[in-house]
């Protein structure tokens, strides 16, 4: 599984920088999972325990607001709660089978310090993510 892993994770764009060490690393860390259509990952008000990346599939975010956003393969999720230790913001619903991979909140922090380039690619999506919403 993880060259497997390592391939999908070189076509996520916050990844593709990334040497084969540092994409390793980050299949090391990871956990593969499939979910059905309909099944909820994530609550508000939930702890932030991980980050999502969306293999195959997609998923509806759900905003407080009323606001559905969809998020496909090369994406990712769950990334306000683990990086900023707070609740679920959203609800987060699988739109069509998913297959992805999740990361602790711990292993994603150290991952954040031992490649700083998963940082500066997380910060430029996050920003991508919220002149959208302006």
């Amino acid at each position: 599984m993880a060259t497997d892993t390592i391939a999908a994770l070189r076509r996520v764009p916050i990844f593709a920088s990334l040497s084969d060490d540092g994409l390793s690393h980050i299949a090391a860390v990871s956990t593969e999972f499939e979910a059905p259509a309909g099944q909820v990952l994530i609550d508000v008000g939930q702890p932030g325990t991980g980050l999502f990346i969306i293999e195959e599939g997609s998923v509806r975010v759900e905003l407080a607001g009323g606001e559905t956003i969809e998020r496909g393969p090369g994406e990712f999720f769950g990334e306000l709660a683990v990086l900023t230790d707070t609740p679920r913001t959203a609800r987060v619903a699988v739109a069509n089978d998913l297959r992805c991979l999740a990361i602790r909140r711990n292993d994603m922090t150290n991952l954040l310090d031992q490649e700083p380039a998963i940082a500066a690619a997380m910060l430029r999506e996050l920003a991508r993510r919220l002149a959208e919403s302006i």
